[in-house]
């Protein structure tokens, strides 16, 4: 059977897209492959639960308005579907003099997006958390959390429910496009489609390479490490609490995070990670190490970041170092304080100069469509990505 779309990824990326395609065109043949046996095994299921109100992104960028929907959409969702979920609201907290610089700015950008943010001096702060110690802080009260695996096995749920077809187990082998088709090879079987869309994580670019596409980055993993607070402290904090960010830097460092089951993770860092999939503790892969190692933009990223990096590296390899970053807003946290919790691995797509690409990448040909990069805030933009990509699709010449 020839299919009419075929997506390979059940990431929350590319379930999302399954979901909205066949609500579009219910009477369309979709098949979603995915390699492991269940849904949001990768980054949709490893992330810190945050559904972004859009604070850090460059106004009008792909990005920001994606993020601002995304929001809407994902508690949106949540209500319609029965899904847990909390709008926490963010605090992004200063705590010395060039924070409180940089906190104007980024209260200036919150405008820009569209949002409501709301200057709080250290005595207001104090008084919504009592915990929290800072000079001042920004209350973005759009922010909120959820259960990304639980919306990712909703939006399953639906798709199949409609007529659409999931396959797990089924790892791409092959992607071979014909002028009249396009073929994707498991290893045990090949399906044939009209269309196919790639959402495929941290294996993006080998997907685009496997269909021989000429592409200009690579996928680079960083591990993001959490901490959990010991569960006597869950009602430490009510908010999203959050450190300005340096505006040159790629990550928004070490936050807490209330989580939608009760306890409060601490985290993550963004450390180089040497195996793409790996989430224990000691992870290396050699055909991933090999491929970094080979490619000039990881030694041309990682000289740009060196200094970070090594201090990322310390703070990963001693707890009290990681403990300082939190300690900064919530001095009351002590080592004992920090139990483990599961990491997660980021996938960030950079360019052979080193540059790293912080808004959605997108490829195509005429029978397929890669999305080679998806950087955070997609786990909350990921219902108008569905959107977006369906655009894309449905606005390519039919047979």
């Amino acid at each position: 059977m020839k299919h009419d779309f075929i997506i390979i990824g059940a990431g929350i990326v590319g379930l999302a897209t399954a979901h909205e395609l066949k609500l579009r065109l219910p009477l369309s043949r979709i098949l979603l492959l995915e390699k492991e046996q269940a849904p949001a095994m990768h980054q949709s299921g490893r992330n810190s639960g945050v559904i972004h109100a859009g604070v850090y992104y460059e106004p009008g960028s792909l990005k920001a308005r994606l993020c601002k929907k995304g929001a809407r959409t994902t508690y949106a969702f949540c209500r319609e579907q029965g899904l847990p979920y909390r709008q926490t609201g963010k605090l992004i907290v200063a705590t010395n003099d060039l924070e409180l610089e940089r906190m104007q700015a980024l209260l200036s950008r919150c405008q820009a997006n569209g949002l409501d943010p709301e200057l709080l001096s250290p005595g207001q702060l104090r008084d919504l958390e009592p915990a929290i110690a800072g000079l001042g802080a920004i209350l973005v009260r759009e922010s909120g959390i959820a259960d990304y695996p639980a919306i990712c096995d909703a939006l399953l749920d639906q798709f199949r429910n409609s007529g659409g077809t999931a396959r797990f187990g089924a790892e791409v082998t092959g992607i071979t496009e014909h002028p009249d088709e396009i073929q994707v090879h498991t290893g045990v079987d090949t399906f044939r489609s009209a269309q196919i869309v790639v959402c495929g994580g941290l294996l993006a670019d080998r997907l685009a390479q496997m269909q021989g596409l000429n592409i200009d980055f690579r996928i680079i993993p960083y591990r993001g490490e959490y901490y959990r607070l010991r569960p006597e402290l869950n009602d430490l904090i009510q908010h999203l609490i959050y450190p300005v960010p340096d505006p040159a830097l790629p990550f928004l460092g070490v936050h807490l995070t209330p989580m939608i089951e009760g306890s409060i993770t601490v985290g993550p860092n963004a450390v180089l990670g040497w195996k793409r999939e790996g989430y224990g503790k000691i992870n290396f892969s050699a055909r991933d190490a090999a491929g970094m190692l080979a490619y000039p933009g990881f030694w041309k990223v990682s000289a740009r970041y060196l200094r970070q990096g090594i201090r990322e590296a310390w703070n990963s390899l001693r707890k009290p170092a990681y403990l300082a970053e939190v300690r900064k807003y919530c001095p009351q946290i002590r080592l004992s304080d920090l139990e483990p919790h599961p990491a997660g691995i980021r996938a960030q797509a950079v360019l052979r100069d080193g540059t790293m690409i912080h808004d959605f990448l997108i490829k195509e040909t005429p029978r397929s469509l890669h999305v080679c990069n998806a950087p955070s805030p997609a786990a909350t933009s990921a219902i108008p990505i569905g959107w977006h990509i369906c655009d894309i699709l449905l606005q390519k010449p039919t047979e």
